[in-house]
């Protein structure tokens, strides 16, 4: 998959022109089912020749309108893998700044969609909005399709209980450590991702469990501070873990947030290595011990517990 933020540059080096492209426009924070069914419709437009395009931003749109820092279910880093493993020919990540939010829909729809990224097919759900004032719309989308010669998929929602998926629904199901849920409206567990730094070694030198230390991004949306029961995935290898979130009060000397893992039956050095630690159920609260003692107690009898659950999931 090649990455692009600059439409100028893809319009150039990405040899679309005579192909053409089929382009799936949307914020795509979390990746979830919706999304998905979206990737699928331009991912079928191979069929007919075109390439595979996802048109996304460079940040939340909410970040920048309010100035605030946005939690977000998926860092670009994490997107990109996401989509890296879907397929997915190109990625655009657009640059949110005050000029490209002041672009007039019909300009957008022309000059960036059909002229630049070569769109024959746009791919978009119900809600979609872009341009000026969020003015662009589906509808808008439809009305200019004769006239430039692409054509319009709209993307039905996709339900689960009842409910339409959503990256609202999934950010309040992670928020609350429903991580069976989450996975059920994202179709994948939802994960935390990063390389591993080191930490105090604490974990080999006296808890006797040794363990892996991610540093997650500021603005990654964590579930509530406690212990998971989890996946690691390390390349193409997976190993069952069990991880703690938050800031280990019993032997942290800042409020740093880490995301600290045992990996059941490895003992590799993977510092530096990149991680997906994927997060299957919630164990307990993070909680403070009262000395190391303690902690190693909690820390063993949560790893047993730990082998039941895999033993039995």
């Amino acid at each position: 998959m090649r990455i692009f933020s600059d439409i100028r540059e893809f319009k150039t080096k990405s040899n679309t022109s005579k192909c053409g492209t089929a382009v799936a426009i949307g914020k795509f924070d979390g990746i979830h089912r919706g999304h998905q069914k979206l990737f699928d419709v331009v991912k079928s437009a191979r069929e007919k020749g075109l390439k595979t395009v996802v048109f996304t931003f460079d940040m939340p749109l909410a970040a920048y309108f309010t100035g605030h820092e946005v939690q977000v279910l998926t860092t670009n880093e994490e997107r990109r893998e996401y989509l890296e493993d879907m397929g997915i020919d190109f990625l655009i990540e657009f640059p949110v700044n005050d000029k490209t939010v002041s672009i007039e829909p019909e300009f957008f729809i022309k000059d960036v969609l059909v002229k630049s990224l070569h769109a024959r097919i746009i791919a978009a759900g119900s809600d979609c909005s872009f341009g000026k004032g969020g003015r662009g719309n589906l509808e808008l989308l439809e009305q200019m399709e004769s006239e430039l010669g692409y054509k319009t998929i709209e993307v039905e929602k996709v339900s689960f209980d009842n409910e339409i998926i959503s990256s609202t629904l999934v950010r309040s199901k992670v928020s609350k450590g429903d991580m069976e849920y989450a996975k059920e409206l994202l179709a994948h567990p939802y994960s935390v991702s990063g390389r591993v730094a080191h930490g105090r070694k604490l974990g080999s030198s006296v808890l006797s469990m040794p363990t892996v230390n991610i540093m997650p991004d500021s603005t990654k949306l964590l579930p509530p501070f406690g212990v998971y029961f989890s996946d690691v995935v390390i390349g193409t290898a997976v190993y069952h873990g069990i991880t703690n979130i938050g800031r280990k009060p019993t032997v942290a000397e800042n409020d740093a947030i880490s995301v600290e893992t045992y990996i059941y039956d490895f003992d590799d050095d993977l510092y530096g290595e990149y991680l997906r630690i994927e997060l299957l159920h919630w164990h307990r609260e993070e909680m403070k011990f009262d000395g190391l003692d303690a902690l190693k107690k909690q820390m063993h009898a949560d790893m047993e517990t730990g082998r039941k659950y895999f033993k039995f999931s």
